[in-house]
């Protein structure tokens, strides 16, 4: 089939409204990466340098992310990365199925140890189970299912959580809560809390001796998402009698594992 010239000049249009779009975008995509190597305001000029851009080319393209609320103008005329990027960070770190990542480094120290592992995100003043392992020689009456919640303040994992908060916020737990208990051995006291969230921040490893539910014993240590806030805690329950102080290194080296795989890095010195 024959194509007239006009038919041609409209193929090559689109082809070059295309290439421009796509150029534009890898532009915009050269800027944001130039704001985020920058800890302070970076000026247009700089961001130019940077990216090889033209300033004018830069000035348009950062007008309309400015716009899109990509990125911010501050009244200096510098840029920096604007709040549309955390609300949307925000959503794609909530889709995460951590627990369909976390699932086969629960099950390989499960088998490793033979006792349940739990795996729990923080929602407000309690904790969600969202994902556990269980069977084999492991004899653990089920005391929280998968999906149901707990106070912070009872289980070895919402300890993590609490000790990641300021003192203030803590203050503020106890007394929306009323720190309740359901064992003696529960921390139903802020100073009693308190001091064993001072263990907590210390060592990184929180314990629920018998509080949560009587002849249990539950060990947590957290897991880093790669902002390096607490994005879930792992933790290991056993009887009372079954429970051994050596599992802290099996469970960190875990819940680094899986730290690793959703995005963390540790930070080093420059």
């Amino acid at each position: 089939m024959a194509v007239n010239s006009e038919d041609c000049q409209v193929i090559m249009s689109a082809q070059q409204e295309s290439k421009g779009s796509i150029q534009v975008i890898e532009r915009m995509m050269s800027l944001l990466d130039a704001l985020s190597e920058n800890s302070e305001p970076a000026t247009l000029k700089v961001l130019a340098q940077r990216t090889g851009l033209h300033p004018s080319t830069a000035h348009r393209i950062l007008g309309v992310m400015c716009h899109t609320r990509l990125v911010r103008r501050h009244g200096n005329g510098a840029y920096t990365l604007g709040m549309r990027l955390l609300e949307l960070g925000s959503i794609v770190k909530s889709r995460i199925e951590i627990g369909a990542i976390a699932r086969p480094f629960m099950q390989a120290l499960h088998k490793e140890i033979g006792e349940v592992i739990n795996l729990a995100i923080r929602d407000r003043d309690e904790v969600v189970y969202v994902e556990r392992t269980s069977g084999g020689q492991s004899l653990v009456r089920v005391v929280y299912l998968v999906g149901s919640r707990a106070p912070l303040h009872l289980t070895s994992l919402g300890k993590l959580f609490l000790a990641a908060d300021t003192p203030e916020e803590v203050h503020a737990y106890a007394e929306r809560t009323g720190l309740p208990g359901k064992t003696f051995y529960s921390l139903t006291h802020l100073e009693a809390l308190e001091n064993d969230l001072d263990k907590v921040r210390s060592t990184g490893i929180a314990y629920d001796v018998e509080e949560a539910e009587i002849g249990l014993r539950c060990i947590a240590t957290p897991i880093f998402d790669s902002e390096g806030e607490i994005a879930a805690g792992l933790s290991i329950s056993a009887p009372t009698d079954r429970q051994r102080y050596d599992w802290e290194l099996e469970l960190k080296r875990t819940a680094d594992a899986i730290s690793y795989a959703i995005g963390y890095r540790p930070r080093t010195p420059a």
